[in-house]
């Protein structure tokens, strides 16, 4: 169950030595995502989550905007801590969804995931 962005991108290679070596690889990924697509190298599973992609992107964007801003420091601060709890309240509700969704969870029990 990867997180989305620069820990995707380093799992990637991974993944891709791990099914060279001929493992089934399973991603568990949300519908809505920035870097995670599907691949012939792993099978994708994907799960609804109640947030759209201007959202999850607006998040992110606005997170790194937030970083580089030219302002006081406490000001940064105050706002990339802000940009924070909100991304953890989204990834949260997307583990939740996660979770709750009986379809999904049921494979992975039925594949000894």
């Amino acid at each position: 169950v990867p997180v989305d962005g620069s820990r995707w991108l380093s799992m990637r290679e991974v993944l891709d030595g791990l099914r060279q070596k001929g493992h089934e690889i399973v991603v568990i990924v949300p519908e809505i995502n920035t870097h995670i697509k599907p691949s012939e190298n792993f099978i994708t599973k994907m799960y609804p989550i109640p947030f759209t992609k201007e959202e999850v992107d607006g998040s992110i964007q606005g997170f790194h905007q937030d970083v580089f801003e030219e302002s006081s420091f406490l000001q940064r601060f105050l706002k990339v801590y802000q940009r924070l709890r909100t991304i953890s309240v989204m990834s949260l509700s997307s583990c939740a969804h996660l979770l709750h969704n009986k379809e999904l969870v049921k494979y992975l029990e039925e594949s000894k995931f």
